[in-house]
Order: structure tokens, then sequence, then C-alpha cells
């Protein structure tokens, strides 16, 4: 219980001490990024990886009504933990050739967001759920709207509206759950005892999957995205591509299926072809871009599709769909991996060339081959080259995807054909080819650019070659969640 608390607190303190320490701010919230990965790491080494929640709090909080500060982590969470904590120092790390104003309250905001994260990932209780939810929507649209992009008020408030009106039907669906659960609490084991009939369980699961949806997105929730990535400051972008849209597909899987299992039985096929549309959508929308950091966004889009409609294939498959669930949080993991490194690349361009414009770059290759080489890397794990950590995660979700409907599994795997012809497309009119006047005097990485590069790389390529450990996390987790739907299933019907 302690190593949880602290985990979870430890950012929320750092995040204080930051905001006083003036220039000291970027030392000071590396120091507790770091050790917050150091804790998260001791965390895993002593995680059994079976069904139980491990390292359980459970205190009172607001007794009257029902609520307590109840959380855990199991397989499912552990890894979604992982991902939280090892990419806040990388994303702090990435920001250090930047001076930002007031930088004291930008990386106090961080680690308050980081807090917020690991409440939605491991919250037992749906009202610490919602808190944690909340809590990791309010830093971010601070940092977006202090230290974004031009016209970043009118996006920044888009952005706002989404994903508050989002909140707003999860919170109306938790408060209906709270009146039908008889013993008048919010913890996760009673709303997924409640014996909801199909009609009551329709209504909650749109509830819940439209909030879901807008924090991945997927199609058609997802026109907040490509301006607010693109107008948010490179780390904005990060944790909001790395780190928060894994909350929509982790309250999927954690909270969606198994408490109106037979809502999602009724509407996961709409689910599926709203995500296939996703996928297809965004792609060709990638193809026309002329703005790198915008293709991005669209890709990310492209990718999170293919992992919604991998879950929403698994459910139906019962039992056989465990495999396909697992592709999901391993998907997760990886792609909010080589999302953070491939914004990153971009801002070391825009930094020396003052450009994200394709057309306007070229040749950089060059001048800057140990960016060429991380760069390449990147982009095959995010193309899902065999190897490396993409591969793994796309090919569970596409075999689960075809194990329910082949001609799904084949407008879905689109995303791989189209994600390799943009992706290296955009690499050969960056990298490769002549240089120009603004990219004949490229310096090549530096300092804590290498530093950054070569940690991710070091996982896309470790990753790809041994994913085992990851599978072996999540299984037994995601074995018990589906044995618990389907008993629910069987109940309802």
């Amino acid at each position: 219980m302690e190593q949880l608390l602290l985990l979870i607190f430890l950012p929320l303190v750092g995040a204080i001490i930051t905001a006083f320490a003036g220039k000291s701010a970027k030392i000071v919230s590396t120091v507790i990024s770091v050790a917050s990965l150091g804790l998260a790491l001791f965390i895993a080494c002593n995680f059994i990886p079976n069904a139980s929640t491990q390292f359980e709090a459970n205190l009172p909080w607001i007794a009257d009504l029902g609520i307590r500060f109840h959380a855990g982590i199991d397989g499912i969470s552990m890894l979604v933990v992982l991902l939280t904590n090892l990419l806040i120092p990388i994303i702090i790390l990435s920001s250090y050739k930047h001076d930002y104003k007031n930088p004291s309250a930008f990386y106090a905001l961080i680690l308050f967001m980081q807090t917020g994260l690991l409440l939605v990932f491991t919250a037992m209780d749906a009202f610490l759920f919602y808190i944690g939810w909340e809590a990791a929507l309010i830093p971010i649209y601070f940092i977006c709207a202090f230290w974004g992009g031009k016209d970043r008020i009118r996006i920044n408030m888009k952005f706002f509206v989404y994903t508050i009106a989002g909140s707003l039907f999860m919170l109306m669906g938790i408060i209906y759950l709270y009146l039908q659960n008889p013993a008048h609490n919010f913890d996760i084991q009673a709303f997924y005892a409640l014996n909801l009939d199909s009609a009551q369980q329709g209504w909650i699961f749109w509830a819940f999957f439209i909030a879901f949806a807008i924090k991945m997105p997927i199609f058609p929730f997802h026109t907040w995205q490509p301006d607010t990535y693109t107008a948010a400051p490179t780390q904005g972008t990060m944790l909001l591509s790395g780190i928060m849209l894994k909350m929509g597909i982790y309250g999927v899987i954690r909270w969606l299926l198994p408490i109106v299992p037979a809502g999602v039985q009724d509407w996961s096929c709409l689910a599926m072809v709203l995500s296939i549309i996703g996928i297809v959508y965004a792609s060709l929308i990638a193809f026309t871009q002329k703005d790198a950091k915008r293709l991005v966004a669209y890709s990310s889009i492209a990718h999170v599709g293919l992992i919604s409609a991998g879950i929403f294939a698994s459910f139906n498959l019962g039992n056989l769909g465990v495999q396909g669930i697992q592709g999901a949080m391993v998907q997760m993991l990886s792609h909010g991996i080589n999302v953070v490194g491939l914004f990153f690349v971009l801002d070391i361009i825009f930094s020396r060339t003052k450009t994200n414009k394709i057309e306007e770059l070229g040749g950089i290759a060059k001048s800057a081959p140990q960016l060429a080489i991380v760069f390449l890397i990147i982009v095959l794990g995010t193309v899902a080259l065999p190897g490396t950590n993409g591969f793994i995660g796309e090919f569970l979700l596409l075999m689960g995807v075809y194990n329910y409907e082949i001609w799904a599994a084949a407008i879905a795997g689109l995303t791989i054909i189209f994600g390799a012809v943009y992706m290296l497309r955009m690499y050969q009119n960056v990298m490769l080819g002549k240089t120009n006047e603004l990219t004949i005097t490229f310096t090549d990485i530096q300092g804590t650019e290498k530093l950054v590069l070569y940690i991710i790389c070091a996982l896309i390529i470790i990753l790809g070659v041994y994913p085992k450990p990851l599978l072996h996390l999540t299984e037994a987790s995601v074995q018990h969640l589906l044995e618990q739907v389907n008993q629910k299933l069987t109940s309802v019907k």
C-alpha cells in the first residue's frame, strides 16, 4: 500500500516543490520524475503476474457517500503505470533545449498531470477514477494555453469543450451506477456485480464510450486532435499523444467491457465500424499533409483506430479474445514510445530550421547522420516492421479482428500499408535528397537529444525482439477480465 501511495503522490509533492524552484525547476522535475520511474520499476519487479490486484490502498475518504481512496495495480494497469512513469522523464529531458517562460509552472504542471494519470490507471473506485480523469485534463489545458503556438486559445477551447462534454456523460453514467448499487458505494467490483438489463447497459455504454472515444480519439470524435497536437508545445503534444489518449483505451478495457458487456455486445459492431472508418479516413488525410507534425497527428488517429477495433473484435470472441486485448495493451505501450520519438525528432528539426513543412526540408541525413539513423528506427517501429515494438501489438490486434470478421481485418490492415507509405515518404522527403538553404547548416543531435533518442530506439528494438515479458505481465489479468465479462453476459441472457 505504501509503495502505491508514494508512487501516486510523489509527483504531486514534486509539482509543489517545482512550482517554487525557479530556475532549478528543470533539474528538480527531472529528479522527481526519475525517482518515480525507479519506484515504478521496483513495483514492477515485485509484481506477481497473476490476476490479483496488488499494492492495494483502500482508505476511507468521503464515508457518507461511500467514497473510498481505493487504488491498486494488476497486470492491465501495471503496463500503463510503467508507460506513464517511463515517458514523463523522457518528455522532461526532451525539453532541455527549450527556454520556456515561467519554467517552474511548466514543469510543475507536467508532474501534476502525472499524478492525475496515475490515479486514472490505478483507481478501483469510480469517483477516484473520475477525479483522476479531470485532474489530468487541467494541467494539459494550461500547458497548451500558455505555451502553445498560433491560434492556441481557440484551438485549446475546442479541445477543452470536447473533453469536458465527454466527462459529463461519463459522470452521469457513474452516478446512475452508484444509485443502482445496493451498497451505495463507487467500488469497481460492486459496479462489475450490478445486474442491469440490456436497455440500461445500452445507454450506460454510450455515456462511457463517448468520453473514452473523445479521449482516444476515434472517428467522428477526433476533430479536436490534429489542431491541438499542432498548436501545443512539443512536450504538451507528447503528453497528449504518448499518455493521455491511453486513458480512453484503458477506460474501455477496465470499465466499459466488464460493467456493461451486454451494451458492448449490442453496440460493438458500430464501434468497430467507427474505428475502421477512422483508420481509413485518417490515413487518407495523412497522405495530403504538408506539415510533418499534422501528418503524425493523423497517423496517431489511424493507429488508435486499430487498437479500438481490435478491442471490440476481441470482446466478441469471448475467452479466445485474450490475445487481441493483450495486443491492445502492448500497442498502447509501443505507440506511446514511438509517437513521443516522432514528435521529438520533428521538434529537433523545427528548432534548427523553424519549419515543419515537408516540402521545405530535405538532405538532413547528409549533415546529421545520427539523427537520420534514429529517426529511421522510430519510423520503422511506427510502421510495425517485424523486429520492432510496433509489430507484435498490431499483429495480435489484426489477428483478433481477423478471427472476428475477415473483411474488417482486410480494411483495418490498411493502416499498416498506408502508414508505411506516408511515413516512409515523409522520411525520404525530409532526410534524403538534396540539401537547401535551411538544411545545409543542420547540426547533428547532441547531449540530451542523443540520450532521449537512444533510449527510445533501444526500447523499440528490445521490445520488438523480446515482447514476452509484456505478454506474460498482462495475460492472467486479461483472461480474468474476459471470464468476468462472459459470466455477466450469461447472467443477462
